[in-house]
């Protein structure tokens, strides 16, 4: 990837000239998280992360993500359940990551950790460390809430929004502000990158593969780096599908009893 999406990936979306009207800042952010996250009612997809630190060396995880809206198109829209269940390797075998999102609150988050059959309690402060090991915080599998920050359209091109974003509270985060370009026909955030307090860029995040499933744009490969360490994530995405009707898997039981019917 050279800039952004490669050019077969921008010929797949098109671009976002067909936009009529002009969008508040609001409405396009809603919009990217809706794509990010809330595509369909439900979903499950299987994912390969492989992580390379500094001197090059790899690592893998593997793990199937289900995810399901509490309330699409009533109250509670925003609410939102994430199960995260890990298969591969043997050292994170059975692990099992779970999140309540909530709209105007803290996020409920727990880990399974089988070696010790223990079921923890990520805190709020914790959402902005790694993400079992990788370059990908927790905060990035479940999405970071809109209203958190404060949100300025920086430029329009022909193809994408480039929106500022800077923490209603920046004493709950290790970044000043980050910056997003919106594809403006998909609304895929396609990169992100963070800035510290001295506006240093430390960490960015790049979407590398795109695909239309079950009508949704999705993003199958992405790039987290650290650009501190020189290390890297990247996160493939497999066998995605949406509106699966999965039941209420969404409860600190299934940690320890994962429910296998969906994870297969």
């Amino acid at each position: 990837m050279k800039f952004f999406l490669g050019v077969a990936a921008i010929l797949l979306l098109g671009t976002g000239t067909a936009q009529a009207a002009k969008m508040s800042v609001d409405e396009i952010v809603d919009k990217a998280n809706h794509v990010s996250y809330f595509q369909g009612e439900d979903g499950r997809a299987s994912v390969r992360m492989v992580i390379t630190d500094a001197q090059g060396r790899k690592r893998s995880r593997e793990f199937t993500i289900l995810r399901k809206d509490v309330d699409p198109d009533g109250a509670d829209e925003g609410e939102q359940k994430f199960y995260v269940y890990f298969s591969r390797p043997a050292d994170v075998d059975k692990t099992a990551f779970l999140v309540w999102k909530h709209v105007g609150a803290d996020d409920d988050r727990w880990l399974y950790l089988p070696a010790l059959d223990l079921v923890k309690r990520i805190a709020a402060s914790d959402e902005r460390t790694s993400f079992v090991g990788s370059h990908y915080f927790y905060e990035d599998v479940s999405g970071r809430n809109p209203e958190e920050d404060h949100h300025e359209l920086l430029e329009e091109t022909d193809d994408y929004y480039i929106l500022k974003s800077v923490p209603v509270d920046p004493g709950s985060v290790e970044f000043s502000w980050y910056k997003n370009y919106i594809h403006k026909a998909t609304f895929i955030p396609v990169k992100t990158e963070f800035f510290d307090a001295k506006g240093r860029k430390y960490r960015e995040n790049s979407v590398e593969k795109v695909e239309t499933i079950d009508g949704f744009p999705t993003v199958m490969q992405s790039r987290m780096k650290d650009l501190r360490s020189g290390g890297e994530t990247v996160q493939t995405f497999l066998d995605v599908t949406y509106n699966v009707g999965l039941p209420d898997v969404f409860t600190e039981r299934y940690l320890r009893n994962p429910p296998r019917r969906y994870l297969k």
